[in-house]
């Protein structure tokens, strides 16, 4: 998959445990093209909301939503069933 696919797991067995793995999945289905720009935000942001998450989180999301190849990857994840 990739790099980032451990922090991937992380963030879809929370997804699981919150009950939003197929809501997330279609946002990231719809957002499309303006994830791209979603990715510039957080490259913006990231110095003010680093402490937010843990370690190379943010870059891994902002990479995610660059990358249409790994947000279609991460949506198949959330979709697959509970990891668990």
């Amino acid at each position: 998959m990739d790099e980032n696919q451990h922090i991937w797991r992380v963030w879809a067995d929370q997804a699981y445990r919150w009950g939003i793995n197929e809501w997330t999945a279609s946002l990231l289905d719809g957002i499309g093209p303006l994830s791209f720009l979603g990715a510039q935000a957080i490259y913006l942001v990231q110095p003010l909301i680093s402490p937010l998450l843990p370690g190379d989180h943010l870059s891994a999301l902002a990479q995610l939503l660059e990358e249409p190849d790994q947000t279609r990857a991460f949506t198949m994840l959330l979709r697959e069933g509970n990891p668990q």
